[in-house]
């Protein structure tokens, strides 16, 4: 496994309305946990949770009460539209 170097945090925070798309589209099919949302969009899940805090934070997705042994909750869209 190779490392990749950690982007700085403002590029990434910068992304984060072109990334409600690729979110959106990801859990277009049902809740997924953050490295699930990673996979399907391309991106670290470290990337990722900027992300999704960032669309929690607005109403757009709702952290479920169902986490896993890595301490991940699965996200899933609002009835109100992301």
């Amino acid at each position: 496994m190779s490392a990749r170097a950690l982007r700085d945090p403002r590029e990434v925070i910068r992304e984060e309305m072109t990334m409600h798309a690729a979110i959106t589209a990801a859990l277009a099919d049902g809740p997924l946990r953050v490295p699930q949302i990673a996979a399907a969009i391309g991106h670290p899940a470290e990337e990722v949770v900027y992300w999704v805090m960032g669309m929690r934070r607005y109403g757009h997705l709702v952290e479920l009460p169902d986490d896993d042994d890595d301490g991940w909750f699965p996200y899933a869209l609002t009835t109100n539209g992301a």
